[in-house]
């Protein structure tokens, strides 16, 4: 059974992320490269001015693509955070390590209680504890880029493509709003504006540019992971070394890594709720990428998903009650609704799987 969305398996039972991670070792990357430094050439900027724009919150995947922009291929990226709710000290140091080590650097905070609304009305109406914020990351950067006459924004990954989701993009290097309308928001983002109640002027960094805003702007999205064969450790050493980044010094909560997601506390909410909805969590997504770049065998995987998936993010529990503003009979209620009871059964007050990981 297939609980991921878009998520695909081929005759062997193979997953599309799985199939991806096989045509990369014998893709040419030589053309990929060649195409990314035909696209830089175009967009660089001779005077210093910013010339492309980096999404960024102080994690390794950010740095290391804003480092690759700066040091490799000699462009001047303007780095972007928009501020999550409910961000963690660890973070927080990340991030101000980052920008110290040579990049400028925007931050973006959205309006606390436009914030918060949207991220309640995500987690009760979508399951999704910070959909404002997903909103967000997708819309303001793009917003600024349009104001400030920046034509290409570089994301990290694609995610639907490295973790078995839509492979439109597998071999497209750019794409446009309406993908991000229709995949990454699944439709949602009007309606969480239509039911929200909020007005137009509350939500000026939830909103996409209009073409007014845009004007000639060529506006290019893309992500780095269409260029470059993406490696997620690789990635981590590298902004460790040269951006000042510090992993945790205690495993995340619901995996056996430390090194991401160290940004906000609504992230541990997040990966339950998708163990709960999806059967699978943290620690199975971070197994397949380990296991698909050859670093963990599935005896191991197995091990480590049995171990650490699924776990219940108990030390956040009260931040979480005080930010919804909700009780805890409300606040369970809502996880309650969005658990798939196909795989999960209540025992002393805590969903259990049925299914065995083998």
């Amino acid at each position: 059974m297939s609980t991921r969305p878009r998520i695909t398996f081929d005759s062997q039972g193979r997953c599309n992320a799985c199939q991806w991670a096989e045509e990369k070792k014998t893709l040419d990357w030589s053309k990929r490269k060649s195409e990314l430094s035909k696209i830089l050439d175009e967009f660089r900027s001779t005077d210093g001015a910013f010339d492309c724009v980096v999404p960024v919150s102080g994690g390794k995947d950010g740095s290391y693509v804003a480092y690759q922009l700066k040091h490799v291929y000699g462009m001047h990226p303007l780095a972007i955070t928009v501020t999550p709710a409910l961000t963690l000290e660890l973070g927080n140091q990340n991030l101000k390590n980052f920008i110290a080590s040579g990049y400028d650097h925007i931050q973006i905070n959205p309006a606390g209680d436009v914030l918060q609304a949207l991220n309640k009305f995500g987690f009760i109406h979508k399951g999704f504890p910070y959909f404002g914020w997903l909103m967000a990351i997708k819309t303001a950067p793009l917003k600024m880029a349009a104001k400030l006459g920046i034509s290409i924004i570089f994301y990290a990954e694609e995610g639907e493509t490295e973790y078995g989701g839509s492979t439109a993009l597998k071999d497209v290097p750019f794409y446009d709003i309406g993908f991000i309308r229709d995949v990454y928001f699944e439709g949602g983002q009007d309606l969480v504006f239509k039911e929200s109640g909020l007005g137009d002027d509350a939500l000026a960094f939830f909103r996409f540019p209009t073409k007014n805003e845009i004007g000639n702007n060529q506006l290019k999205i893309t992500h780095w992971s269409y260029f470059e064969n993406w490696d997620p450790y690789r990635n981590y050493l590298v902004a460790k070394e040269n951006c000042g980044l510090v992993e945790s010094a205690d495993t995340n909560s619901g995996t056996f890594t430390n090194f991401a997601q160290n940004d906000q506390a609504l992230y541990s909410l997040h990966a339950y709720m998708m163990y709960l909805k999806f059967g699978f969590g943290r620690a199975t997504q971070d197994a397949g990428i380990e296991i698909r770049r050859g670093a963990m065998s599935r005896e191991q995987a197995i091990n480590l998903v049995r171990l650490y998936d699924g776990s219940y993010p108990e030390n956040f529990v009260e931040l979480y009650l005080d930010y919804y503003q909700m009780s805890r009979t409300e606040f369970d209620s809502v996880i309650d609704k969005w658990v798939n009871p196909d795989l999960f059964k209540k025992e002393n007050g805590r969903w259990k799987p049925t299914f065995t990981i083998k």
